[in-house]
């Protein structure tokens, strides 16, 4: 995945963009960057391996050396960004978020006009660096743009840093969100709403799908206006968004409570005879929907386990998956007087491979408890992400439904098949969900339904992508 932040202000803004930047840690882990111009001494930047320290750490000395009126600052899994671009256009700095599945195609077009790339380590093309090259292939750099948005198959905002301005770009149907704050000095834009709260910036607006406009310390102008549908990623809530922020005006702490509480009202009408002594939240993402759980269903809402976070990174990160595995064991610690004898309910926020779930459970048990039962915060995952780098489901054969659906089936599922499983009314649904629970160890196992978790973010429907669950765009 990836965040990024950008700021516009009257006076020196590599303070906030220091921080703003930093406020999307939690979105990667491995690339990290900072880009400033001054009208004074022109262009900066600079690119650091977060990998084995945080942004705060590498960047320290940059938010001292650094000096600029308008800067982009990003946090990414992939490519290293922003990057620096000379061209028919001027000089400007570029950072993206997004993910292009015609990379190949586009690259094979491109490079017919002679033009070659640099190449990112593992020889892919750095995808930032090929966004700038088809806005280069545009006499003008809005039409740039605009016929980047328009070739790209997945989906792709931008930031892009020019001595006019920072031009905001969010993807064509809006799947992630740029938001906009204000202050007396100037404006930010950040993918996190919250980024910018403690650094004095109140709510201004946020853009709208495939909307573009320029940022400068006295305005932010509109250059083409929003489309009208948008499929907004719910992951984003589920997920990926931190606790404190919003998207379309919805909160992520709030929508995650709302599930909870959906996933208690069908506990109580179709499984009553399971009787817990207790809920508890996987930390972090998972704490909210426990709270909801408890307090609609009645049951003590407490912590067995605590994660230790000073020093541990989010265990999905690791490119290994033996390092994942081991984070995940290892970063959790169990409070044992609040463990032993007793009936747990746990939520998660999602199963995915299902390693970390089950590495969870298993130490719940080694501590003396005596049922496990598992509640997740979304439907099953039976789908790979096609238009955001989430590397939490890279590979559809990584996602254990898709692993137990082809165990059941006896080979690779057709589409009508994959649909029969996403029903949560089919008997091929509830097979899924056994056998799920069984392999994992699970006392119980149920997932929040898709009709519950798009009633919990309680906006459009028709607004909100669910691929990854159901496979429809």
């Amino acid at each position: 995945m990836g965040g990024f932040f950008g700021t516009a202000l009257k006076g020196d803004c590599v303070f906030d963009l220091f921080f703003g930047t930093d406020y999307h840690s939690h979105l990667g882990t491995r690339r990290a960057g900072m880009a400033v111009y001054s009208s004074e001494n022109g262009f900066d930047k600079a690119i650091h391996n977060i990998e084995n320290a945080p942004f705060r750490t590498k960047f320290t000395q940059e938010s001292n050396s650094m000096h600029g009126h308008l800067g982009i600052g990003c946090i990414s899994d992939f490519e290293a960004q922003p990057i620096l671009v000379r061209s028919h256009h001027g000089t400007f700095a570029i950072t993206t978020v997004g993910k292009i599945n015609n990379s190949a195609e586009i690259v094979d077009e491109i490079i017919k006009e002679h033009t070659h790339f640099f190449e990112m380590q593992g020889g892919d093309i750095n995808q930032t660096e090929l966004v700038a090259a088809m806005i280069n292939r545009k006499e003008n750099f809005i039409d740039g743009i605009r016929y980047a948005q328009e070739i790209i198959d997945g989906s792709m905002s931008m930031m892009i840093l020019t001595p006019k301005g920072v031009y905001l770009v969010r993807d064509k149907l809006g799947r992630t969100p740029i938001c906009i704050g204000k202050k007396e000095e100037g404006f930010c834009a950040s993918f996190e709403s919250f980024a910018y709260l403690n650094l004095g910036y109140t709510a201004y607006r946020e853009l709208g799908p495939g909307e573009i406009a320029v940022m400068t310390p006295e305005a932010v102008q509109t250059l083409v206006t929003p489309g009208k549908n948008m499929k907004i990623c719910t992951f984003l809530w589920v997920y990926y968004g931190y606790p404190s922020s919003s998207y379309e005006g919805i909160s992520v702490e709030c929508m995650r409570y709302n599930c909870g509480q959906h996933l208690a009202d069908r506990d109580m009408a179709e499984r009553g005879d399971i009787k817990p002594d207790m809920v508890a939240g996987v930390p972090d993402s998972g704490i909210a929907h426990a709270v909801g759980y408890a307090n609609r269903s009645g049951i003590t809402y407490s912590r067995p386990f605590v994660k230790y976070t000073p020093t541990w990174p989010r265990s999905f990160m690791p490119t290994h998956q033996s390092k994942r595995d081991l984070i995940a064991k290892m970063k959790l610690i169990p409070i044992h007087d609040l463990i032993k004898d007793k009936k747990l309910l746990l939520i998660d926020d999602s199963i995915v491979r299902g390693t970390q779930l089950r590495e969870t459970t298993e130490f719940l048990y080694e501590s003396g408890a005596k049922e496990v039962h598992i509640r997740t915060g979304c439907p099953p995952l039976l789908y790979g992400c096609k238009y955001l780098n989430f590397s939490r489901s890279t590979s559809e054969m990584e996602l254990i439904t898709r692993r137990v659906i082809e165990d059941l089936e006896g080979g690779k599922p057709d589409e009508e098949t994959l649909q029969k499983y996403a029903d949560p009314e089919s008997k091929e649904y509830k097979t899924m969900v056994d056998k799920i629970c069984e392999k994992l160890h699970f006392t119980s196992l149920a997932y929040h339904r898709l009709d519950d978790m798009l009633d919990s973010v309680g906006i459009d429907q028709d607004k909100l992508c669910t691929y990854c669950w159901n496979g429809k765009e």
